[in-house]
Order: C-alpha cells, then sequence, then structure tokens
C-alpha cells in the first residue's frame, strides 16, 4: 500500500488491511506486534474506529470488521450506479457528445464533480472528477439546492455566501432565491458565467425512485454557442 502525507493515515488503513485480511478476529497487541506500531498508537486508532462502528470488539477484546462499512459500499455502489446511467444517456443522445457534460453530487454546500465528457473544444475550466465548486455559483448545485428548503440553504452557509469566482456571481440571497424559486418550477438552472467568464452551464438534477435528488447533471458550452443549443431540447433526464 502505498503512503500517504499523514502517518497516521497510513497506520490506520495498515490496521484496517490488516483486520480485513484475517480469518479472525485480532487483538490490539497482535495487530500492533504484526504491524510493528507503538501500542499506545495502535490503541487510540483502535478507539477511534470502534466509535465509528468502523470497527468492533468483541468480548475478549478481539477486533473485527463493523457495519459501517456496509454504509460506505452501499453509497459507492449507489455513486457508480449514477454514473453508469450518466454514461448510458450521453450515448443514447449523440447530440451530448459535442459538448462538455458533467455529472456532480451535492456535498454539503460545495459540488462535487464524479464524472465529465470533454467537448472537443476545451472551455478552459477543470471539470475532473474530485473538483469542488461552491454549489451556488454551479448549475448542477443551483438545481440540487432548489430541492432543499430556504432554511436548509441557510443552514450551510450560515446566512454567508462564498466569494464569487467572477463579477456575474451574487452574495445577495435575495436576488438567489428568486433564481431559486425559477428553478423549482422549472427543473433547468442556468450558470450564465459563475464558474468562469463566458461559459455557460444548463444543469437539472437526477432523481431517485424515492424523488430525492441524488446528483445533478449540466451541459457546458461557450456564451457564443447558446444560440445553437436546439438539438438539447430532446433530451430528457
Amino acid at each position: 500500500m502505498s503512503s500517504t502525507a499523514v502517518p497516521a493515515l497510513d497506520k490506520t488503513f495498515q490496521i484496517l488491511d490488516l483486520i480485513t485480511d484475517s480469518s479472525q478476529p485480532l487483538t490490539a497487541a497482535h495487530i500492533a506486534k504484526e504491524l510493528g506500531l507503538p501500542r499506545s498508537s495502535t490503541h487510540n486508532i483502535l478507539q477511534s474506529l470502534l466509535s465509528k462502528h468502523v470497527i468492533y470488539k468483541d468480548p475478549e477484546s478481539r477486533f473485527y470488521l463493523g457495519s459501517y462499512l456496509m454504509y460506505w459500499a452501499g453509497k459507492y455502489e449507489q455513486q457508480q450506479g449514477v454514473v453508469q446511467l450518466f454514461k448510458d444517456l450521453i450515448v443514447q443522445y449523440p447530440v451530448l457528445l459535442q459538448h462538455t457534460v458533467t455529472l456532480s453530487k451535492l456535498d454539503l454546500g460545495e459540488v462535487v464533480f464524479l464524472a465529465c465528457h470533454e467537448s472537443p473544444a476545451p472551455l478552459g475550466f477543470t471539470f475532473r472528477a474530485g473538483v469542488r465548486v461552491p454549489a451556488v455559483f454551479s448549475a448542477t448545485g443551483k438545481a440540487m439546492l432548489s430541492t432543499l428548503s430556504m432554511d436548509s440553504i441557510k443552514s450551510l452557509y450560515k446566512d454567508a455566501f462564498p466569494t464569487p469566482m467572477t463579477s456575474m456571481g451574487s452574495r445577495i440571497l435575495p436576488i438567489w432565491a428568486t433564481e431559486l424559486a425559477v428553478i423549482q418550477d422549472s427543473r433547468v438552472s442556468l450558470d450564465d458565467g459563475q464558474l468562469r467568464d463566458g461559459m455557460y452551464c444548463l444543469g437539472t438534477y437526477i432523481r431517485n425512485a424515492s424523488g430525492n435528488a441524488v446528483a445533478g447533471m449540466a451541459v457546458s458550452f461557450f456564451c457564443k454557442e447558446s444560440m445553437s443549443l436546439n438539438g438539447l431540447r430532446s433530451v430528457r433526464y
């Protein structure tokens, strides 16, 4: 396993890998000896993992994997399902191949990109997986935020919006709330140069079987292209 810049994190992964590979639960002493770790460090890490239910301890003080890992696995599987849906949609509608199309999810007050299909013409903005931007300035972020109550949105930002990324961004709550009301009616959001000057993004959200917004999808293009996007009207999210 490659090391990180955080020694404590390296030790945590070493412990989890050892417990995972073992055919039976392990004691703290065995873990420390097997990995050559100080007993004090091993104890502290095990206690932290226990508190989060990442591992469990049996009556004989032996450790094994906990149920919280199932939560991670379920979320990963759910996320991968959305990514596959994203890829299938692009193939289903060839008109999307001409543009930059992104898939993202809402993480508190930010949008995290999960996948991206790049257009033949670079937009000058990085949409690669893992990149985060303020949700209030992105098309997908606005779309997903529109499914929340205003009180929930205010709690994300504590009544203060992030610093605008361009001159098109606004930190005035009433103006943004008015825009959100329009998005709630249409399910379509617009980033008119708020992430990058001259770049427009049209977005919407993807709902699961329960009707909850689980991801957002957007088509990005240069402002001058906005008059030639009639083909996108046939796309159904």
